[in-house]
């Protein structure tokens, strides 16, 4: 297991990724932040946190999205279903999508299909930790990256919360 971001590491890049929202929408007027069930949620709420002190916390509009019924890979085994809580209408509101890991893509395309459920935004944008680069199967790049990587199939790519594991740290697992 190798070590891309150890627990300050990781603090920073949110910090900088809730700056680079910021500077792309200023009072996050008419801009809502949706956090993609189960994983990314914990960045999610970490980077609205980040928001929340740099901003009035009234201004943010913060939901979960759960995809998955829309996940093409359904089929291949049960999936722990999540909560979706969305309340406010996304209708042409500037939704910022924010996961954890964008790897091919497919969860992304789910997450947008399912977006499509609550309304037609005006623009959706992506907000991602580690971005695995080389490893697109669909046409998909996140609008804020906190961290590029290069790695191989047979690599994985965990990310550690302490709200779940125990411990911030993102490590790559050969």
């Amino acid at each position: 297991m190798k070590t891309i971001l150890n627990e300050q590491q990781l603090a920073i890049t949110i910090q900088r990724l809730s700056h680079q929202v910021l500077e792309n929408h200023l009072d996050l007027d008419n801009t809502v932040l949706i956090g993609i069930q189960p994983r990314g949620i914990y960045f999610s709420d970490r980077l609205v946190n980040q928001l929340k002190t740099q901003v009035k916390p009234d201004a943010i509009q913060y939901g979960r999205l759960d995809i998955t019924f829309y996940r093409d890979d359904v089929r291949k085994g049960l999936h722990e279903l999540n909560q979706t809580d969305i309340p406010f209408s996304i209708e042409d509101k500037k939704v910022i999508l924010v996961d954890d890991v964008l790897y091919t893509g497919r969860t992304i395309r789910a997450a947008l299909d399912a977006l499509l459920d609550f309304g037609r935004p005006a623009k959706v944008e992506l907000c991602i930790l580690i971005d695995r680069r080389f490893s697109r199967q669909l046409p998909i790049q996140a609008d804020y990256t906190g961290k590029s990587i290069d790695s191989i199939i047979t690599q994985k790519v965990k990310v550690f919360w302490k709200e779940k594991d125990g411990k911030d740290e993102v490590a790559l697992i050969e």
